[in-house]
């Protein structure tokens, strides 16, 4: 269920979004269910307090692959997200006793990951965060994103690839190594954004995780496939053998009870003694040594100068709005604002719809491919656009963004289609509080599903992110912090919050320029934006990595176009079944914030099994 993009794919990605609102929803706690705001000090999150039955309802709801996707409307507080209704429900929680967005983010994201298995997003992963204030306005970006290892100096060389052509070959060839181990601040960038904007204490956040991994929930047919492609390599550590086969040595099968106790002993160490735990303590020094029992360099000292970063957000005006993205070292931000001028200079919005256009939707198509030059070497990036400044702080620029447009219409592209058609999971929170805090949060492990190494430490997956990225760390000092292409931001009208939103999977920068221009173009609420058709990410003819040049198939919905639209296109188009969808097309979601009014809407992806609450 994984997809790659290339060069740096954002493979298990999840994300979180809170917002204010009313509860719409049947199966969602109503103002009658849901706990009473209390004061944050007796706040207990743990599902053994929620209403009796609620907490099997959503276990039940975790093994659903697609849920349907009721808006939720409401004035008081929020969450959206991608995966896991129950995580969602966790985090609906910490806003209805108190806590603030970013209290209900983490609670959320914190549980995401016990129900994920630690497979495609973990505790030692990445996380992004940008965040509204209300109480001074300020809008800010906490980068917690991978450090490169200081001894690795020739990340090129690293054994290993992955491939979107085959399942087999996606799950990766070559032998393990430690060397594609990189350095995760998700528990550090944790830490700092609750320091920072918390106010339920640290250990509370916790406690939906510490009971799910101890308690247990039925394995869900997600997981399941996952342990039935990855089972050569998980029969390779004995700490993986201990939690993914049984007492007969056999994989554990979809509905059996599947617990991880060494996990919810990790999780207790932490919320009680902080992610220092996990950087400066013994989770430290048995990562590091399983890491080097592969091959692998990275040592104590990498993980002990690990320092989450809070960095200037990216910054644009558009069709009435301030965009406010993820900043550098980050490029996702410099894809996302670079997109929305070139669609502008390609004049889209007067163009119509790309679902009702055919040359809108080539030009559409054209136009967020730009993404891979934050992939490309500077080098092969100058040979392709010659006299066009393409540095990350250039490609913020509009004027930058109108150059390359016009050579695009000359024929210049990065896009070269197929003549025709041929035969990164993620997870998101989005947040709004009852004083008008905005938080919105991406996180991932970057690799297939625990990766190739499969090496697990105490519960907590530890993954072969540099695989995809060996280009992207090739170009930074060993031990720096490593750009990465995570699309969040919020948006603002007249100095006024209106949207927090994020984005995951493969083809999230095509979704997430969709959808902003969904909603700031053609004004739509998030429910709208995300039931809108979309076309996904390109499927590439040839191996880039190996040296061909590919040739890209771009891929939609069957059935979402109309053949006309399609064909006066004049792209190559592969219509993809319900069952194909997979993650190629990107998953975006939001909370919109009406300025004059405080009403919140929201809603979950529908190719998901996310849920939105509001109250």
């Amino acid at each position: 269920m994984i997809q790659s993009r290339p060069h740096q794919p954002i493979l298990g990605l999840l994300s979180v979004v809170l917002a204010f609102g009313m509860l719409t929803s049947a199966c969602l706690p109503t103002a009658d269910t849901a706990a009473d705001s209390t004061t944050p000090s007796a706040a207990n999150l743990s599902p053994t307090a929620w209403p009796d039955g609620e907490l099997e309802q959503y276990k039940a709801l975790v093994s659903e692959r697609f849920l349907d996707n009721p808006e939720a409307v409401g004035s008081k507080g929020a969450i959206t997200g991608t995966y896991y209704s129950l995580a969602q429900r966790a985090g609906f929680e910490a806003l209805r006793q108190g806590g603030s967005s970013v209290d209900a983010a983490l609670t959320t994201a914190l549980t995401q990951i016990a129900l994920d298995a630690g497979a495609v997003i973990s505790y030692f992963g990445i996380l992004q965060m940008v965040h509204y204030d209300a109480a001074t306005g300020e809008i800010s970006n906490l980068n917690a994103s991978w450090n490169t290892v200081k001894g690795e100096t020739e990340p090129l060389s690293v054994p290993g690839s992955i491939s979107m052509e085959t399942t087999e070959a996606m799950y990766g060839s070559g032998e393990p190594s430690g060397r594609t181990a990189l350095v995760g601040g998700f528990m550090r960038g944790a830490e700092a954004a609750h320091e920072r904007f918390g106010k339920l204490p640290w250990a509370t956040l916790f406690e939906p995780a510490i009971h799910l991994a101890e308690d247990g929930f039925p394995l869900t047919p997600q997981i399941a496939d996952y342990l039935d492609n990855r089972e050569a390599d998980l029969r390779r550590l004995p700490e993986s053998i201990g939690i993914f086969l049984g007492d007969d040595g056999e994989l554990l099968e979809k509905g059996e009870t599947f617990r991880q106790t060494a996990l919810a002993q990790t999780l207790r160490a932490v919320a009680q003694g902080g992610a220092d735990y996990l950087y400066t303590g013994p989770w430290a020094e048995k990562m590091v040594a399983a890491v080097q029992a592969d091959g692998g360099h990275m040592t104590l000292d990498d993980l002990a100068s690990y320092e989450p970063m809070w960095v200037e957000p990216a910054t644009t005006e558009y069709s009435g709005h301030t965009v406010h993205a993820n900043g550098l070292p980050s490029f996702g931000g410099v894809n996302m604002i670079e997109a929305l001028h070139l669609g502008e200079a390609a004049g889209i919005k007067e163009q119509g719809h790309w679902s009702e256009n055919g040359e809108s939707l080539r030009e559409a198509s054209d136009l967020t491919f730009a993404f891979m030059l934050g992939s490309l070497p500077p080098e092969m990036a100058a040979q392709v656009y010659p006299g066009i400044d393409l540095s990350l702080e250039s490609r913020l620029k509009r004027e930058t963004s109108q150059a390359l447009w016009e050579r695009m219409e000359a024929g210049v592209k990065l896009a070269q289609y197929a003549d025709s058609p041929g035969p990164q999971h993620s997870d998101t929170v989005v947040a709004v509080d009852e004083a008008g805090n905005m938080t919105a949060i991406t996180h991932s492990i970057n690799c297939v599903v625990w990766g190739k190494t499969a090496i697990i430490v105490d519960g907590v997956s530890v993954g072969d992110p540099l695989v995809s990225q060996k280009l992207i760390a090739a170009g930074v000092e060993p031990g720096s912090r490593l750009p990465d292409p995570i699309e969040i931001g919020i948006l603002t009208r007249d100095n006024e919050p209106v949207l927090a939103f994020v984005s995951m999977a493969t083809g999230l920068h095509q979704q997430t320029w969709q959808s902003l221009v969904n909603v700031m173009d053609f004004g739509m609420t998030p429910k709208q934006a995300v039931d809108t058709p979309a076309f996904f990410l390109p499927r590439p003819i040839g191996d880039l990595l190996a040296g061909e040049i590919p040739k890209w198939v771009v891929r939609v919905m069957e059935g979402d176009f109309p053949d006309e639209v399609l064909e006066a296109s004049g792209l190559p188009v592969e219509q993809l079944p319900a069952e194909g969808r997979r993650y190629t097309q990107g998953l975006w979601v939001g909370i919109a914030r009406d300025p004059a009014t405080g009403e919140l809407r929201t809603a979950s992806h529908p190719y998901t099994n996310g849920r939105a609450f509001a109250w």
